[in-house]
């Protein structure tokens, strides 16, 4: 892998929900349209040029309904306009088959949305659908990223990339450093793996971690030139052990990490020009 220029602007996103955690485990978790949008706009203030997206149904369950989500991104774009990227979720969840995943994108039509590559290409009867889904993203101009939980995923994309599966440019990866599991903790060496696997691969990328080493890990990124993702998605910690009060913390804690790195903050517009939208 070509290392990203480590001059460029980090695009730092923000995971402010996820897809189980609730009020519960911590009461600034934004869950409603209004929320997120509270949210968004705090995170933007923080230093950060996307948000990665989940909704819910009326049972606070994990939702890709096309209506939930067009009620969040209204929301969000009333509070912070284009200020922001909205990047949807395909998580599964145990939930969504890999078709359903894919209608969810095609109905939604968002600006940006994540998808597992092991989850929607899990076998190869899968590849010929999945290869026309990312076509017709590409022809909508949406931003993927492709997030890979492992160096064998690395391995995998890179094969359906030579095989033509993944379309043409500049890919945007997320290594997934550890798993969403209880007491996860990442640690900045589990990047190590990812970046041998991806020795050859001329790709953007990014990371996201779980407990409180999660700045570490987005900061070593930093200084390899890659991007970061943060949020109460994978993490409550700050990096002293004590409990954020909000996402935006953590956003703020990266974004001071990375100045003295020498990295800017890329905006929203800067992360769209970046990653191939205009």
């Amino acid at each position: 892998m070509t290392a990203n220029d480590i001059d460029a602007p980090l695009i730092l996103a923000v995971a402010p929900n996820g897809a189980r955690k609730t009020q519960a485990d911590h009461p600034a978790i934004p869950i409603t349209p209004d929320e997120l949008a509270a949210e968004a706009a705090r995170c933007r203030e923080a230093g950060a040029a996307m948000i990665h997206l989940h909704v819910r149904d009326a049972d606070n369950k994990h939702s890709l309904d096309a209506d939930a989500y067009a009620a969040a991104t209204a929301a969000i774009r009333r509070e912070v306009g284009d200020g922001i990227v909205i990047q949807m979720t395909t998580e599964a969840v145990g939930i969504y088959a890999p078709a359903e995943q894919m209608a969810a994108v095609r109905a939604v039509r968002p600006e940006a949305a994540s998808m597992a590559v092991r989850e929607l290409c899990p076998d190869e009867d899968s590849l010929p659908a999945f290869a026309e889904f990312l076509a017709w993203m590409a022809g909508e101009r949406i931003m993927a990223q492709y997030i890979l939980y492992a160096p064998e995923d690395v391995a995998l994309f890179t094969d359906l990339q030579t095989r033509g599966v993944i379309p043409g440019g500049r890919p945007f990866l997320l290594y997934v450093l550890g798993r969403y599991t209880p007491g996860q903790k990442s640690v900045p060496e589990d990047l190590l793996p990812f970046m041998v696997e991806a020795d050859r691969l001329d790709a953007d990328w990014a990371i996201c971690a779980f407990g409180a080493r999660e700045s570490a890990c987005a900061l070593t990124a930093a200084a390899l030139g890659g991007h970061v993702r943060v949020g109460f998605e994978n993490n409550f910690l700050m990096a002293d052990g004590s409990v954020a009060s909000d996402n935006a913390a953590l956003a703020g804690q990266v974004a001071s990490g990375a100045k003295l790195l020498g990295r800017t903050l890329a905006g929203a517009d800067e992360a769209r020009a970046y990653l191939g939208r205009p």
